[in-house]
């Protein structure tokens, strides 16, 4: 199993730098909901070896890992892009939006001097960055962030299964599996599904008898 480490950040540290935040996001790949990151200062001497990606690691796992991580951490903070976000600027804009929102609210309490962030850099960003791909089996602070955000966005689509009961978002969180899939065959979409994506569409497709049908 993939173990982060904080070999980056030590070595950003003998370069100079204090105040290293972490940067990850989940929900590019659902079918509904936002996409929502979180940053994350990560101190070196947190003592969190269970963390790592997010998805590698069970339910219970990331429910107990998450206020531990936001406890010790130097600092924390959310950012998110709407499902209207996501629409009218596309996924990867809305991404990096969810990411820039997350930085900016941890940088207005922490003197943040450096981000390391999984896959993706940001543009027009006055703090030195570097984009690591695979980040989150990394980089203990990027797969902290990845799971503070993914506790924060399962929470959120458990919330929402409420207006939506017959979705089933408390189980699928929005990501495509074959119960969601099948829903979205019978009864289309709600106002939660990112109608501008291709899956959508094709799922939600009538044909001439007004069914459903791929």
């Amino acid at each position: 199993m993939y173990q982060p480490t904080f070999k980056i950040e030590r070595m950003l540290m003998a370069q100079g730098f204090r105040c290293i935040a972490g940067i990850d996001e989940v929900g590019c790949g659902a079918l509904a909901g936002p996409v929502v990151a979180a940053a994350v200062i990560l101190p070196l001497n947190s003592r969190l070896g269970l963390v790592r990606d997010s998805k590698l690691l069970s339910r219970q796992q990331r429910e107990k890992l998450a206020p531990m991580i936001c406890e010790r951490a130097v600092g924390w903070a959310l950012g998110e892009a709407s499902v209207h976000e996501i629409g009218a600027l596309g996924l990867r804009p809305a991404t990096l939006l969810a990411m820039r929102r997350a930085l900016d609210a941890l940088a207005a309490r922490y003197p943040v001097d450096f981000v390391l962030i999984d896959a993706w850099t940001l543009p027009h960003l006055h703090i030195p960055q570097r984009g690591i791909v695979k980040g989150d089996r990394q980089v203990k602070s990027i797969a902290a962030a990845s799971i503070v955000a993914k506790i924060a966005r399962d929470a959120q689509m458990v919330a929402c299964a409420k207006d939506y009961p017959e979705y089933g978002f408390e189980k699928h969180v929005g990501y495509g599996t074959r119960a969601h899939k099948e829903t979205l065959r019978l009864l289309g979409a709600c106002p939660l599904h990112r109608k501008n994506f291709a899956p959508i569409k094709l799922l939600t497709r009538r044909d001439s008898n007004g069914s459903m049908r791929l």
